[in-house]
């Protein structure tokens, strides 16, 4: 060995693959739908808050985060102790891995999932046990329970899940976490919780309290439109939450993105307001594919999932033709964004189009 070598897990680490940029076309609007943004512009006033932090970008961010910390307690009702940031419910994930896991221990989780997921837990050494979803899209909760073991630290549950759609209901939750030991963490990983319109939805802060091992990841990428900013925050029993501020990144959530969530959380109207908008629209593309012969799982994010094996290149490609992205997984199907108004009508024109 002649240089500096990394830990062995470091070479088994999954690459992330992001959402394909659209590259312009002469006499074509393109639309990207392969990263589940919000096309919806900032919410009133985060720009101008965002603006005034930016002027001050010579100071250091606040590590205490304070004014997020004190705006997130008033909406949810919960103590700043419960809570924790990070840029990003992604990096959040990261955090509870490393704060939990010895080398060698195992989370499980349904897939397929967050992509992220495979990431955290090879970084930090862990093991990965996949459970597939069933063929609907959804969580198989028995099969996740049957699947902890003694080395078990961390159980990801990812509702709605990316990027098969579907969300677990409070009644199957409860079940499931009646099941779960109560020294394994249960992390209800909810970045699109405000997109949810079903039957028996969960309530994420009634069952955070009601048990000593759950917490929440949410996101402010996603309703409220902060994705280049990078904000995620975790809701759960204060010795959960501080082992993840333990393990923060010293002034990871920047001045910047702070302000923009502040500034974001105090226009709550106009923020239900969009997101009904785009829920009336996913609905609206549900129809459309149903209609055009689709069998797709239940959506209750900003996207929908197209089961097509070996033909995801095919169907990425045709939608490129189209002018729209999409974010294929090789082999398995495609996930594609609800956006613009344009842009969903092609999205069912591709359904008709490739059916």
């Amino acid at each position: 060995m002649t240089s500096p070598q990394p830990r062995p897990n470091v070479a088994a680490i999954p690459t992330y693959v992001a959402g394909k940029p659209p590259a312009p076309r002469e006499g074509l609007t393109v639309y990207k739908l392969s990263s589940n943004e919000n096309p919806y512009p900032p919410l009133p006033g985060v720009v101008e808050a965002a603006y005034a932090a930016a002027s001050r970008m010579n100071r250091y961010p606040d590590m205490g985060n304070a004014d997020l910390y004190g705006a997130l307690s008033r909406k949810l009702g919960v103590p700043t102790e419960h809570l924790a940031l990070a840029t990003g419910s992604v990096a959040l994930i990261y955090q509870l891995v490393q704060a939990f896991c010895e080398p060698g221990d195992e989370v499980v989780y349904a897939w397929r999932s967050f992509e992220a997921y495979p990431i955290a837990v090879t970084a930090a050494a862990a093991t990965s046990v996949r459970v597939p979803v069933l063929a609907d899209g959804r969580h198989d909760l028995d099969a996740m329970a049957d699947a902890i073991t003694d080395r078990t630290r961390v159980v990801l549950v990812c509702t709605p899940n990316n990027p098969t759609g579907p969300a677990v209901s409070q009644s199957d939750l409860d079940a499931f976490l009646a099941k779960v030991p109560p020294h394994v963490l249960v992390v209800v990983d909810e970045a699109y919780v405000e997109f949810v319109r079903m039957d028996d939805a969960i309530d994420g802060l009634a069952t955070y309290a009601a048990h000593d091992n759950v917490l929440l990841t949410r996101t402010f990428s996603k309703a409220h439109g902060l994705a280049g900013f990078r904000v995620g925050y975790a809701v759960g029993p204060e010795p959960i939450a501080g082992a993840l501020r333990a393990v923060s990144l010293p002034f990871g959530v920047s001045s910047v993105a702070q302000a923009a969530a502040v500034a974001s959380l105090e226009e709550e109207a106009a923020l239900l307001e969009r997101v009904d908008a785009l829920v009336v629209q996913r609905d609206r593309v549900v129809a459309g594919l149903r209609e055009a012969g689709w069998d797709v799982p239940e959506p209750q994010g900003n996207f929908v999932w197209f089961e097509l094996g070996d033909r995801t290149a095919e169907f990425a490609a045709a939608a490129d033709e189209l002018g729209i992205v999409v974010r294929p997984f090789a082999g398995e199907g495609a996930r594609v964004s609800i956006g613009e108004d344009e842009a969903n009508d092609r999205i069912v024109e591709l359904a008709r189009r490739f059916g």
